[in-house]
């Protein structure tokens, strides 16, 4: 998104000039050849366009669009400031929404979060916990910058990496995850596959299913979700996020809660470099599992 293709090389026509010689009295006609071919003009080709360099980390604005609210905040250090969303938030309320409140933010470039499928940097799929028209929408015509989109659980994960096999799940209205495999990143909707009883993951340790159970066997349920899939995945480690992780009284060994601002933190990743999923190779130096009580 950074920089656009160079239009297709073009070539000049040229044509070879016929001398005809008037003094030439011959039955059989014959193609007189120029004193001075003409040779094809040489052409430079149009020259691509330059890289851009990448934003100013202080000027991204990051924007994590979650089922019951959307916060956003420009650079590091910025003030975070949020708004109500809910099941019937379309694209275009958020952006427009998102342009009024940040009109006196002179970001540069945008990094948005969005709760559902992302793939190759466009979303996938309408959200299930969000309104309508998702798919498609040109976010950068309404914000007027340039935009990169990623799984916001996926935005999460970069900015709590900190090496070797993280897990990373994020306990909101539904339930987000991402692997980080020695600095490979693999968004993945395991929310919405079937777990028991005909229900789903995002079923049993979603906020419906936090509702559902009531908050003692939810914890329950999240406690045994968080060991199968970290089993199954062969983590090293289990970092939790989202609005609902703090409701946690215990957590396994291996497992550890991550900051909600390392949503932000991972936003600003996205705009290091070229590839918005490459974990930095810093992150991978350290394979140990972090302390589960951090």
């Amino acid at each position: 998104m950074l920089t656009k293709p160079g239009e297709p090389w073009g070539w000049e026509r040229v044509g070879l000039a016929e001398d005809t010689d008037s003094g030439d009295n011959s039955a059989m006609p014959t193609r007189s050849h120029p004193k001075h071919p003409k040779h094809p003009k040489h052409t430079s080709h149009p020259k691509r366009p330059a890289p851009r360099k990448p934003p100013d980390p202080a000027h991204v604005l990051v924007i994590d669009v979650g089922g019951s609210h959307v916060k956003f905040r420009m650079g590091e250090r910025g003030g975070i400031r949020r708004f109500v969303s809910g099941r019937d938030m379309t694209a275009a309320e958020m952006a427009r929404q998102v342009r009024k409140l940040a009109r006196d933010l002179s970001y540069q470039a945008v990094a948005i979060g969005y709760p559902g499928l992302v793939l190759r940097g466009r979303i996938a799929a309408e959200p299930y916990n969000l309104g309508p028209g998702w798919v498609g929408y040109d976010f950068e015509k309404t914000l007027g910058r340039p935009v990169r989109v990623v799984n916001d659980a996926t935005m999460q994960a970069l900015g709590s990496y900190e090496g070797g096999r993280m897990l990373f799940l994020g306990l909101g209205t539904g339930l987000g995850a991402t692997l980080i495999l020695e600095g490979a990143v693999e968004p993945m909707e395991i929310g919405h596959m079937p777990y028991k009883r005909g229900r789903t993951f995002e079923d049993y340790v979603g906020e419906r299913g936090r509702k559902r159970l009531g908050n003692k066997k939810w914890r329950k349920a999240v406690v045994e979700v968080v060991m199968r899939l970290k089993d199954v995945l062969e983590a090293d480690y289990v970092v939790l996020g989202g609005g609902n992780a703090v409701r946690l009284k215990e957590l396994p060994e291996g497992v550890r809660l991550g900051d909600n601002l390392n949503a932000f933190k991972g936003g600003l990743h996205l705009w290091r470099g070229d590839d918005p999923l490459a974990a930095s190779i810093s992150r991978r130096q350290r394979t140990a599992p972090p302390d589960s009580r951090r």
